[in-house]
């Protein structure tokens, strides 16, 4: 087989596998070692992109859209093949770099990143998402990316996007608005775009996010090291579900460290271990000023109380303090029905076992039945899977109405709430202790302790002094006499 022509400037003394090498492999379909850099990666690129001598592109049909300069994949191999005068199964090798990498990006099947020697449309990416641009793969710009999608595909999102979704919000959910408006402006402005231009500009996007953020399964082609060379497609082989669930755990455990560093981010001024307790430590102190300030339904809160309210809805929902200051805020709004509704369920599941059915007939006659005096809305699916459990009431037999009424306030009010003049006005008044210094005595020694201290004082005392040997002596007589046994016994 001929030395293929991309190892000419191979480095001696730069081993395959070195991050600085990273478009560097071990064909699986030959024994030799293909290597080039980023340079020459995109120097070929601009080779293929010719008009003249590159590989050549015509508009394709797509479902029912017309793409403009699209390319199929056994051109692709076909150009490799001549122009570098290597085997079909080393140019397909070299092509699948090429998807992985993202230089050239699938129309069709976005998940799969190799190269298909058929008629299978692909297109070269803009430069601007070329590897060699070094973007900084922020979690703002997928979490605005998946946002645009979510609103584009009316929350029909793939598994794993759906995951990293939910993940993203929870972890950026103080700055969720701001990503929400991004989206719609992004949307909006690609509505406007004509249909094959906007395909296009989907598609490049898409790809982009395939390659940095990859689905559950796959393998990065920007993880460097030896175990980026597994396929990428192992979870569509045999063994799909074991596969697959096994990689979901892995991405779970591997999402952990990333968690608990947000959650002490975000925390830390709140723990009384990392930081000060305000006014003062109870526990230490002995001073119970903490607890009075931080009372369940104290009329002016905390600062600190009134900020961990907006880390999360379950934050708020979970201080009594907070669900006061939010069912003010429903009042006002005529929704309060939807929280009491939530604080009903919470009350059945905790309440006692005797009580249980006479609360959840009480919680369907109050919001769920036809004509209720504080009738929530709910869907019809929900409502039939609640119906039909309250044949057999049971403690969560009404999960899944008070899942969506939580829901429903998590998405709809609970983002108004922080933005209301009714919670503007409780952090406004709310008040910040100053910390109490105390002047820490030492404790106070056992009874015994002094006692035995009292009598080694005294032995000083008496064997620093002059002896008196009458007193002495009238003692000794004194001891005699009480131990000395009667005269009739002798």
């Amino acid at each position: 087989m001929p030395r293929s022509a991309l190892q000419h400037d191979a480095d001696p003394h730069n081993p395959p596998w070195c991050p600085s090498n990273p478009l560097s492999w071990q064909s699986p379909f030959s024994s030799v070692c293909v290597s080039f850099s980023v340079v020459q990666a995109e120097a070929v690129l601009l080779e293929m992109q010719d008009p003249k001598t590159g590989v050549k592109s015509q508009p394709q049909r797509l479902v029912i859209t017309t793409i403009p300069h699209a390319i199929m994949g056994e051109d692709i191999v076909a150009w490799l093949a001549d122009r570098f005068n290597i085997d079909f199964q080393e140019a397909r090798s070299v092509g699948c770099r090429l998807v992985a990498f993202g230089y050239i990006y699938p129309l069709s099947d976005h998940k799969r990143l190799v190269l298909k020697p058929d008629a299978s449309l692909y297109r070269f990416q803009t430069p601007y998402f070329w590897p060699a641009q070094q973007w900084p793969v922020e979690d703002t710009d997928y979490a605005i990316y998946l946002a645009k999608r979510n609103i584009r595909k009316k929350g029909l999102l793939e598994l794993y996007e759906q995951e990293q979704y939910n993940h993203l919000h929870k972890w950026m959910n103080h700055k969720w608005d701001f990503i929400v408006m991004q989206a719609k402006e992004q949307y909006r402005a690609g509505k406007e775009r004509k249909k094959p231009d906007r395909v296009v500009f989907d598609c490049q996007e898409r790809a982009y996010w395939v390659v940095h953020r990859p689905a559950p399964g796959t393998v990065s082609a920007m993880d460097y090291g030896l175990n980026r060379l597994v396929d990428p497609n192992a979870v569509e082989v045999k063994g799909e579900t074991v596969i697959h669930h096994s990689y979901r755990r892995c991405l779970h455990c591997g999402d952990v460290p990333s968690r608990l560093v947000k959650h002490c981010t975000t925390f830390k001024h709140h723990d009384p271990f990392l930081a000060p307790c305000l006014p003062s430590n109870p526990w230490v102190s002995d001073d119970a000023s903490y607890w009075t300030l931080n009372g369940a339904h104290v009329e002016v809160p905390t600062k600190m109380r009134v900020e961990r309210w907006t880390f999360s809805f379950g934050e708020l929902l979970s201080d009594p303090r907070g669900r006061d200051d939010f069912r003010l805020f429903l009042k006002k709004e005529f929704s309060g029905e939807n929280l009491a509704f939530w604080e009903g369920c919470e009350d059945l599941k905790w309440g006692t076992a005797a009580t249980m059915k006479d609360k959840a007939q009480q919680i369907y006659k109050t919001f769920l039945a036809r004509g209720a005096p504080r009738w929530i809305n709910i869907d019809g699916k929900t409502m039939e899977v609640t119906v039909k459990g309250l044949k057999h009431p049971h403690r969560y037999v009404l999960d899944a109405a008070q899942t969506h009424i939580f829901m429903l306030m998590k998405k709809d009010s609970f983002g108004r709430y922080l933005k209301s003049s009714t919670f503007k006005d409780t952090q406004k008044n709310a008040i910040s202790p100053d910390e109490h210094k105390f002047r820490w005595r030492r404790p106070s020694l056992s009874p015994i302790a002094v006692r035995q201290m009292e009598a080694e004082q005294r032995a000083k005392l008496a064997a620093s002094g002059p002896v008196d040997i009458t007193q002495v002596m009238s003692k000794l007589s004194k001891q005699g006499k009480e131990v000395a046994p009667p005269a009739g016994k002798r």
